[in-house]
Formats: structure tokens, C-alpha cells, sequence
């Protein structure tokens, strides 16, 4: 980490943090625990990549990375708290004031999921929604480990498949306790039902009301 200096970065740096917190950026101020890290990692990860402002207020305002420790925090929950661990991009700004802000650049994961250790030893994959990092449900994480195989051939569709597609062909998203309760099967039949035909990319996963639910790949929000 010592081979990084800092650019003039006072323009870019206005620009980025003029766009808040979103599905893509976080700020990070106080960088005192590696596993809290590894859940922002895992979460951009799993969605589609962002980027840390480290020596940025949840606020907004600037306050400069405070040592080289912060950084080697980072670092260490990208490669000692992620499974599979991450290689990380870091460029580092020089805001008006003199004080320096890094950017860790986090890229997608291609084969989903990126595990982060919680403080109990236990490995569990986060997702970025606007500007939270959600526990990714059993489900969202069983259906990117079934795409990862390639072993999801089908020619036709089972019953369950089909009636959960006529459903989405109605409504915009459906819940797997809705998908459940309307077609009268299973959790276990539902779970694999949803985890087949995303690894199809037939429907994808959506955030709504703080739950996650399938839609249609094909339809946009």
C-alpha cells in the first residue's frame, strides 16, 4: 500500500459524494473491523461491483483517511474474510483540504456467491439494495450455486415451473410464499423450482417491501 499517492482528485471527489449512497458507493469513516468490511465486499460482489470512499462520513463530509492501518483493514477483509477472497483496486484522492480519501474498487463476481465470516466463525453472502447491505436469503444463495454448475438442461417445464411463470406473465414480482400459497407446494418444491429457472436467467431475484421476490428476467423495473 505504500506505492499509492494520492492524486488531485477535488472535482471527482465532489462529483462522487454529490451522488450519496447508492447501490454502487459507500462511504466509510471509521475502519475498525475487518468482518463489517467483508459484508460490503460480499454485498457489491454479488450485485453488480461499487466502490468504497474510505475517509468519508456517512454525512457526506471529508475526513481523510486516518492511517495506513485503515487500509490494510480492507485488505485483510477482502482476503482473510471473503470466500472466495477479493482483489481489490485502490486509487487514492487528494481532496481541497489536504485530506486524502481512497477508493477501493470492488468488481462483480462472475460466479456468485462471495461469502463474508460473521464474528461466530459462520459464512453467510450479502447483496447491495440502494444503500444497504441485505443478508442474501438461502434461496438467492442455493440459485447461484445451481447456475455455477451448468447442470440446469431443460426442454419442458415441470407444473410448478410453469404455474410460477404464468404467474409473473400477471403480476410484476412474486414472493416464494405467495408462489407457495397460490400453487399449493412446497417450500422444497418451490426452492427448486425458483433456483432452476433463474439458473436459466428465466426470472431474477427483487427487493420489494424489504423482502426478496422473482420476476421475469425480461421485465425492467
Amino acid at each position: 500500500m505504500k506505492d499509492i499517492h494520492a492524486i488531485r482528485g477535488k472535482y471527482y471527489l465532489q462529483q462522487a459524494i454529490a451522488e450519496g449512497e447508492h447501490e454502487h458507493q459507500d462511504f466509510k469513516f471509521a475502519i475498525s473491523d475487518a468482518r463489517k468490511i467483508a459484508r460490503s465486499i460480499s454485498a457489491f460482489a454479488n450485485n453488480s461491483g461499487g466502490r468504497l470512499l474510505i475517509g468519508v462520513k456517512d454525512n457526506g463530509v471529508i475526513a481523510g483517511v486516518r492511517n495506513e492501518e485503515d487500509i490494510y483493514v480492507i485488505e485483510q477483509a477482502a482476503h482473510l474474510y471473503c470466500r472466495p477472497a477479493q482483489q481489490l483496486r485502490f486509487t487514492a484522492y487528494r481532496a481541497a483540504e489536504g485530506a486524502v480519501v481512497i477508493q477501493a474498487d470492488i468488481d462483480r463476481c462472475d460466479a456468485p456467491p462471495v461469502m463474508a465470516q460473521e464474528h461466530d466463525g459462520s459464512w453467510h453472502a450479502y447483496y447491495r439494495v440502494a444503500d444497504e447491505n441485505i443478508a442474501a436469503p438461502a434461496i438467492m444463495v442455493k440459485s447461484w450455486r445451481h447456475k455455477n454448475t451448468g447442470t440446469f438442461n431443460l426442454i419442458t417445464f415441470n407444473t410448478a415451473e410453469q404455474s410460477l411463470l404464468d404467474l409473473l406473465r400477471d403480476m410484476p414480482h412474486v414472493s416464494i410464499e405467495d408462489f407457495m400459497l397460490q400453487c399449493h407446494i412446497s417450500r422444497r418444491t418451490a426452492e427448486e423450482c425458483i433456483s432452476r429457472l433463474y439458473a436459466m436467467d428465466i426470472i431474477r431475484f427483487k427487493f420489494v417491501d424489504r423482502i426478496f421476490a422473482v420476476a421475469l428476467a425480461s421485465e425492467t423495473d
